[in-house]
This record gives C-alpha cells, structure tokens and sequence, in this order.
C-alpha cells in the first residue's frame, strides 16, 4: 500500500488528466447505454405493433369472409326458392346489366376467396379480397333492389300470365293434399310454363326437384281393400 501512496505523493498532479479521462470514458459509457436502451425500447415497439398489425389483418380477413357469406346466403334465398324467381325474375335475368354485373362481381369474389382467412398473409391479398367482397355486396344491394323495383314488368302480358300460371302449378306440386299424379303433372307444367322465360339456376332446378320427390315419397300408401 505504501507504494501506492508513494507514487501518489510524487505524481499528484497526474489526478486531474485522469479525471478528465475517466470522466469522459463514463459519459461515453451512460451515452452508449443510453443508446442500447433506446434501440431495445424501439424494437419492442416495432415488434407490438407488427403483431397487432398482423392481428387486426386477420381479424379483418375473417370480418370479410362472413361478409362473402351473407352475400351468398342472401343469394341462395333465390336460388332454392322457385316462387322468389318468378316474383323477381330479374335476378337471373341476364340481359338485365344490373344482373349481369353482379354475377360477375361474385365469380371474382368467390375466386379470391381464401380456404381460410389465414390464408391472408399479405396487406395486398387483404386489400384485394375486400375490394371483391365490398363489390360483391354492392352489386347484389343494387341487382336485388332493381328486381323488386321492376319485378316482372319486363315481360309482355302473356307472359306475365305464364308465370302466374306457374306460380299456381307449383302451390300444387308441393301440396301434401294433392295426389302424387297430380303433384308430378303440375311440376312438369310448371317447368314447361318457365320455360324460355326465366333461367333457372342448376342448384334451383335440384332444389325443386328434390322437393317435389320429397313430397311424392312422402305420400302414404294407400290402405288396401279388406276381404
């Protein structure tokens, strides 16, 4: 220890540059550590808000696809509801722009539809599919508002009178106190009374037929005569 004070003693003067030189060395030192802390502090910030970023994108994604799925059950109210066709002929109406137009907006939205919404990885796949989807919704608003506007005021007189006339046949074919004859030849009148005036989906024509073969199979047989 003696040599220490020794040296100390001779060289006293030695305290004031290495002040100054441990001083500088500490203030670098807080100054860099000050610089880490920041850096750590922005790079959880960074990472938070990529996470919610990515939350918020899927949470949207799904928002969407439940959106595409009202739009298509609104549509399917249509396509397994024969008498809804005839009331708003419109909707399967291709020369009608409106009808077109959203028919076309569906084919696309139903192509950029994901298998699920994390399938969506990307803000521009987002940002494609809701543009589809909003579209969709929007013209299908516009085609069904038209529809019920005009309902069948296309069509001539006679016209107008087939569809009443199969409008009525189908009442019957899906009459559980008709016969089944009678439910068969009012089925089979009723598509021939349709027929070159409303295009009907394939999805209607199966769902009209089923029910018609429901019906029929439904039928109780009847009792046989006692001896």
């Amino acid at each position: 220890m003696q040599p220490v004070l020794d040296f100390i003693g001779h060289y006293w003067w030695l305290v004031f540059p290495l002040s100054g030189v441990f001083g500088g060395w500490a203030r670098s030192w807080s100054q860099a550590s000050e610089r880490r802390h920041k850096r750590r502090i922005e790079l959880y910030t960074l990472r938070n808000q990529a996470t919610e970023a990515e939350q918020a994108s899927r949470s949207e994604a799904r928002n969407l696809v439940e959106s595409h799925n009202a739009v298509n059950r609104r549509w399917l109210d249509y396509e397994l509801d024969v008498g809804k066709l005839i009331d708003f002929p419109a909707m399967t109406d291709v020369r009608e722009p409106l009808t077109v137009a959203f028919l076309r907006a569906k084919r696309t939205a139903d192509a950029m539809r994901p298998e699920a919404p994390e399938d969506i990885t990307t803000l521009s796949r987002l940002a494609e599919y809701r543009e589809a989807v909003h579209g969709f919704a929007l013209a299908f608003d516009v085609a069904e508002r038209e529809a019920l506007r005009i309902k069948d005021s296309n069509f001539t007189g006679p016209e107008r009178q087939r569809l009443a006339t199969a409008r009525k046949l189908l009442r019957i074919a899906s009459d559980a106190a008709a016969t089944p004859a009678e439910r068969q030849t009012a089925y089979r009148r009723a598509r021939r009374e349709l027929d070159g005036l409303i295009v009907l989906p394939d999805v209607t024509i199966a769902a009209l037929e089923q029910k018609a073969a429901a019906m029929i199979d439904a039928t109780p047989a009847p009792d046989l005569p006692q001896n």
